[in-house]
């Protein structure tokens, strides 16, 4: 039953990873790494599938090969995280100061997570 979740989250990543392709304000990485990821616990068939692709495959190679994020993923996904969380903060968590705190706290976690990667330029 795992294995059939964590299949069907790693196609729903890796349509958001599609739509990241052309839409500029949602990153393809991350969503390709998750993909990945996912597949790799569930499906040894996918992931092979997933890493071999001709348009996918190279992003996730990239980022496994140099651990690096290229400037532009990085500046769209930290400018998408800081709107989302502060548009969360101002209208979704109006008055809930520990929700504030704990969204400003998660988008300062993950913002020091993505920029500790090396930038591939």
């Amino acid at each position: 039953m795992k294995e059939k979740i964590f299949i069907i989250l790693s196609f729903v990543s890796l349509g958001f990873g599609i739509l990241g392709m052309f839409l500029p304000i949602l990153p393809t990485t991350p969503f390709l790494l998750l993909s990945a990821a996912l597949f790799a616990k569930s499906s040894t068939r996918y992931y092979q599938w997933l890493l071999n692709h001709k348009h996918f495959g190279q992003y996730i190679r990239d980022f496994r090969e140099n651990k690096s994020i290229p400037l532009r993923i990085k500046i769209i996904s930290i400018t998408t995280l800081w709107v989302t969380i502060l548009i969360s903060i101002i209208f979704a968590a109006k008055g809930m100061l520990w929700l504030q705190i704990l969204l400003a706290a998660i988008a300062i976690g993950v913002s020091i997570h993505i920029l500790s990667f090396k930038t591939k330029r």
